[in-house]
């Protein structure tokens, strides 16, 4: 089973991606709705990989990353930027700020379960 750690402040997007990943079986999924929280979770329940967005109040995703990426225990889990904002340069920033890869909301579901997949196949 993959655990998945959804960071999200939107309770329809959470509500809603969690559920479809849900009903396939192989991924358990835990929320945190926002950075602080997402990285207090992410030592907590080691997940195997985090779907982190990037516009939320108090510590936004990029913080978040940021944190994540400098902490030795959470370092190396591999984090998907979710953003809704597909400007220019966006997917540049998540990978600079730590994000392993990058994907637009609303989310293409078929799309992130493969992102998802590839990124757990190289890490083994």
């Amino acid at each position: 089973m993959t655990k998945v750690l959804y960071v999200e402040d939107n309770d329809d997007n959470v509500y809603m991606l969690k559920m479809r990943l849900e009903l396939l079986d192989d991924f358990e999924v835990v929320t945190a709705e926002d950075g602080e929280k997402g990285c207090a979770m992410a030592l907590a329940e080691r997940p195997d990989i985090i779907l982190m967005d990037l516009e939320m109040p108090l510590v936004d995703g990029w913080e978040a990353t940021r944190r994540l990426k400098n902490d030795p225990q959470t370092r190396d889990i591999p984090i998907i930027a979710l953003s809704a904002h597909a400007l220019a340069g966006s997917r540049e920033r998540a990978l600079a700020a730590g994000c392993d890869e990058f994907d637009t909301k609303p989310v293409e579901f078929e799309r992130l379960v493969a992102t998802v997949r590839r990124l757990l196949a190289d890490r083994k």
